[in-house]
């Protein structure tokens, strides 16, 4: 029997034989994307993915293939869907930081001891067949996607690109031997907050040598070049870091072009040189909460409204950075303070409340200090765990 295409577990449980199958051919990667529906039926702020999305972000023409091998699994009991996992290589991972260390990710399982362990089991076999020797997940499906677990905030909707799970999914694997290897954090942000006095002060001061602009779409390829630069200076010093490939940045810049204004996109210049940035994207999750997945016959129309007319209340930051010469000086705080205020005031005009400001890691702390001066408050954690592959 191949270990890799089915993996019975003998010991019975409601007169049915676990059973994990690999994902092979259309049929199955629809079953696979619709695992969550089993788990979260009865879940009040689970928000259904689009099902159209999840197939082009499991599509080989997904950027992040060119670089990553993968392989996923489904969990059944009879014909009823009880758990789904994937596992990745990712040789850009692999040559940055040389650690022999593989991911696992779109976890999702009933509460049940035996099917966790099935899962993480049959992907684990798969990676030390990689010659991989350390496995740190979930991610969904690099780090530059949507990862981590979440193991406190159950009780308010997911904001868009931002995962959801049960409350025992953390217990469930650390039995299988898992530990936190890292914390990131989701922050709440009102946009009627105040600027604390002195960064009032502080940006006064930086005003004669910064110039906050938003994009400019008519420009928008220079556009990307310019914040895939600031991302990738900005955070290539943080845990995990993991640049873009060209193709993957254009892949986020056809999101970002469908679904923000050029005032949701704000960019400071230094005495004309791009010095850090922020992105806001309108949180379609409030949009397609009712809409079971479908775009079609008529969900579309209700997408577009919304993003159009109505426009939703809340948003969510996914990318912010300052370019690392200016961290951790006085200027590198006006400009993180002045592109936030740049984009909380756009945001307010088009009768957004609140933004989510998300993920940050939890030892970030000078980009927490600076979320917390404008009354940013944590309120929901996601959780990274690791283990050894021995």
């Amino acid at each position: 029997m191949n270990p890799f295409t089915q993996f019975l577990i003998q010991k019975k449980r409601h007169n049915l034989s676990l059973k994990i199958d690999r994902v092979e051919g259309r049929h199955a990667l629809r079953r696979f994307i619709r695992v969550p529906w089993s788990i979260y039926a009865d879940d009040p702020v689970w928000v259904p993915p689009l099902l159209i999305e999840r197939r082009k972000h499991l599509s080989p023409r997904n950027p992040y293939f060119a670089h990553a091998q993968y392989c996923s699994w489904i969990a059944c009991r009879g014909t009823r869907l009880v758990g789904r996992i994937s596992a990745q290589v990712d040789e850009l991972h692999i040559q940055r930081h040389q650690d022999a260390t593989g991911f696992f990710g779109m976890l999702e399982a009933e509460d049940d001891a035996e099917t966790f362990q099935a899962l993480t089991d049959i992907a684990e076999e798969w990676l030390r067949s990689k010659g991989i020797r350390r496995i740190l997940g979930p991610f969904n499906l690099s780090i530059n996607q949507e990862c981590g677990l979440l193991v406190e905030g159950f009780n308010t909707h997911p904001s868009i690109m931002m995962g959801h799970a049960r409350p025992y999914y953390g217990s469930r694997i650390e039995e299988q031997g898992y530990r936190k290897e890292k914390d990131l954090l989701a922050y709440l942000v009102h946009t009627d907050f105040a600027l604390p006095s002195f960064v009032q002060k502080l940006m006064e001061r930086a005003t004669q040598d910064v110039l906050v602009r938003p994009l400019r779409k008519s420009r928008f390829s220079e556009e990307l070049e310019i914040l895939q630069g600031i991302f990738e200076d900005a955070w290539s010093q943080n845990w995990g870091f993991i640049p873009f490939t060209r193709a993957e940045f254009k892949h986020l810049g056809q999101d970002i072009k469908l679904l923000v204004d050029e005032e949701f996109v704000q960019i400071a210049e230094v005495q004309g040189t791009a010095a850090a940035m922020i992105v806001v994207l309108p949180n379609i999750n409030e949009v397609i909460r009712d809409l079971n997945g479908r775009l079609f016959p008529f969900g579309w129309l209700k997408l577009l409204w919304h993003l159009k007319l109505a426009h939703p209340k809340s948003a969510r930051v996914p990318l912010i950075g300052v370019c690392r010469r200016y961290q951790d000086s006085l200027l590198g705080s006006a400009l993180a303070f002045m592109i936030i205020d740049a984009v909380r005031a756009s945001a307010a005009r088009r009768g957004i409340r609140e933004v989510e400001m998300s993920w940050i890691l939890e030892d970030n702390i000078a980009m927490r200090n600076i979320i917390e001066s404008i009354g940013g408050t944590v309120y929901k954690r996601y959780r990274i765990y690791g283990k050894k592959l021995v």
